[in-house]
């Protein structure tokens, strides 16, 4: 007879604690030289993986919510619901690192000899995080100038490049804000608006350098310069064919469209309807911004470990992990759209008509 829908279950049997609870192998034990301090190794390093599938888990369904031709504004709450906790559960790692950290590098040095050859490189889960983030291949450190998931078995190379031909997060945003209409509005047209008030910002700026009374002339032409023009850090949203070629370099990863949008949303942020999609996008950023902040974190302490010791799975340790950190940003495109706002001051105003279509005219249904 089968169990009913409701059938009771200890709080043991829920979490499988004795699977969990003995899974702790020291090896310092095995081969007969116990050290204290492994237990912590070993246990930090499975709460990390757990809180990985616990990040999986969450960024699978904020792909799955942005699969579809037209998302919804619930499914944008409910990804920025999600997202947030992917924020938070980063931030909580970063923590606890300082808890590996009550272990000093004589305690470390006990059992390390019998870690080689496993790695952090090798953990398959914190790559699939990075490959459904949208890390691009191209863009990754290599590992002994081999493929990043040389380290894995076949199945788990094909599950790597599955999230790639499928479609990562970054794919699905870019989607996402190339489908927008916020740049297909009728009576308005964005970005000959956005052109006429940069020019005016960038003139009031610098008219106001070349009134100053405290700046000598060569500090004006650098003040100038610092505040550019129509031909520098703006050319590449003003120019479409400037654009596709930082594309093609590597340099900027979002379509022109979707980084026109993503410029429009934040800044007609305050517009009712521009909410929740400047929210969603503030949740990537910071995403990336705590991915970024383990990794630096996670190399200090692998500095303060072993200094610049050989990492036990071969790579340079600390130098490897410091590059990461400095080059497997993901959503820069993002935080790059900050050099591209002008001062609501300088704002183009919206038609009201046009106000009032952003006033949650879309997708009510």
């Amino acid at each position: 007879m089968s169990e009913g829908k409701y059938s009771t279950i200890h709080y043991q049997k829920y979490l499988e604690l004795e699977k969990l609870l003995s899974a702790q192998v020291l090896r310092s034990e095995q081969l007969g030289e116990p050290a204290h301090e492994e237990m912590l190794f070993i246990i930090v390093h499975q709460v990390y993986e757990l809180w990985f599938k616990q990040i999986i888990h969450e960024v699978e369904s904020v792909i799955e919510l942005f699969a579809d031709d037209e998302v919804i504004e619930s499914s944008l709450g409910v990804a920025i619901g999600r997202l947030n906790r992917v924020e938070g559960i980063l931030e909580l790692m970063v923590k606890q690192i300082s808890v590996m950290e009550s272990m000093t590098p004589l305690d470390f040095l006990d059992f390390r000899n019998y870690l080689f050859p496993a790695s952090g490189f090798q953990s398959f889960q914190f790559r699939a995080v990075e490959s459904l983030l949208g890390l691009p291949n191209k863009q990754r450190i290599t590992y002994h100038g081999q493929k990043y998931h040389s380290v894995f078995q076949e199945d788990q190379v094909k599950q790597l490049e599955a999230i790639y031909e499928k479609g990562t997060l970054l794919d699905t945003v870019n989607a996402w804000l190339e489908r927008t209409p916020f740049l297909k509005l009728d009576g308005f047209d964005f970005l000959e608006s956005y052109k006429g008030a940069l020019k005016s910002m960038l003139k009031k700026e610098t008219e106001a350098i070349e009134k100053s009374d405290y700046l000598t002339e060569e500090e004006k032409e650098k003040r100038k310069e610092m505040v550019g023009s129509t031909d520098t850090y703006f050319q590449s949203i003003l120019s479409r064919e400037e654009h596709n070629q930082m594309m093609e370099e590597g340099k900027k990863r979002l379509s022109y469209e979707a980084t026109l949008a993503a410029l429009f949303i934040n800044l007609y942020r305050d517009e009712p309807i521009l909410h929740l999609p400047f929210q969603f996008i503030t949740c990537l950023m910071d995403v990336d911004n705590q991915m970024t902040a383990w990794r630096h974190r996670h190399a200090q302490m692998v500095m303060r470990m072993i200094g610049n010791k050989i990492g036990t799975g071969g790579s340079s340790g600390h130098e490897y992990l410091n590059k990461t950190a400095q080059k497997h940003q993901i959503y820069h495109d993002f935080h790059n759209i900050s050099t591209l706002l002008i001062p609501r001051s300088d704002l183009p105003k919206l038609p009201k008509e046009i106000r009032e279509q952003l006033n949650f005219h879309f997708n009510v249904n």
